[in-house]
């Protein structure tokens, strides 16, 4: 004897939580960040083929101001680097990150002091995509990945303590070039 059998039928019951979750998930408005081959596979997801606008993602936002994604396509010098960080930071929140490619992950075949050995040391990653290049219905997955990622996350000031957390984790981590074991 639930409150749910005592109503009509035709109504939904659901939590605030949840119903700003579904409204956050299905309005994710990317930024473009692309470095190298990666982001003509991305360009070409936002094509009338793959058609991003059944997700909600139709326009790729100029200016960080307006998006909550950042899709990084490509390896990351030295150089681009605090320029990735700066466009992260002027992203409002709450903002998430694809790594595409090998290349963004992990440094991918330049492992020199030019190229950063995975962008997760400039920025905390959400979703890692790997591939060299990623074919575009690999990234329509991972934006699917992403979407239930975000359904699952709470609002308020629990999520914020969780994301300076894992922020500061992802910061603090071993980079991939000093890493031993199974890669070396």
């Amino acid at each position: 004897m639930g409150l749910e059998e005592k109503l009509p039928s035709g109504f939904l019951l659901n939590t605030v939580e949840n119903l700003a979750s579904l409204a956050r998930k299905s309005s994710v408005f990317p930024a473009t960040f692309g470095l190298a081959c990666c982001a003509i596979e991305m360009m070409t997801t936002g094509a009338g083929r793959y058609d991003l606008a059944r997700f909600g993602m139709e326009v790729f936002r100029g200016s960080p101001r307006q998006a909550d994604l950042m899709i990084v396509a490509g390896r990351v010098s030295q150089k681009m680097a605090p320029v990735l960080r700066q466009v992260y930071d002027q992203m409002p929140n709450p903002k998430w990150v694809i790594s595409m490619g090998v290349c963004a992950s992990s440094g991918g075949m330049f492992n020199n002091y030019a190229i950063v050995q995975g962008v997760d040391h400039i920025v905390p990653v959400d979703i890692y995509l790997p591939g060299c290049p990623p074919r575009p219905e690999m990234l329509m997955d991972a934006i699917l990945k992403l979407h239930e990622k975000i359904r699952g996350e709470k609002l308020g000031v629990n999520r914020e303590q969780a994301a300076r957390e894992a922020e500061e984790a992802a910061l603090k981590a071993l980079p991939t070039i000093e890493m031993k074991g199974l890669l070396r």
